[in-house]
């Protein structure tokens, strides 16, 4: 589990100073009523995760082979059909 620093709705809006220094360290959790409603996070670490997002996807497409590759109607039809839920 990630460890982070974690504050109310209430906190995060009255320390939202503080909160912005803090994600530069780490991500800030933001709970509300009791329930994680948001994480922030730097700047820095926001496109972290985009590029490993995308290193993800890229890999994926390298891996790719023809018995993978379907139709695009068929794949829709199977998506309405609910075959992926």
């Amino acid at each position: 589990m990630i460890t982070m620093i974690s504050l109310t709705a209430n906190e995060a809006k009255t320390k939202f100073g503080n909160m912005l220094i803090s994600a530069q360290a780490e991500p800030v959790e933001i709970v509300k009523n009791g329930t994680p409603v948001a994480v922030v996070v730097s700047t820095k670490e926001y496109q972290r995760i985009e590029e490993l997002k995308m290193e993800l996807v890229k890999a994926r497409f390298d891996n790719i082979d023809e018995n993978d590759l379907v139709d695009g109607d068929t794949f829709f039809e199977e998506l309405d059909s609910g075959q992926y839920d």
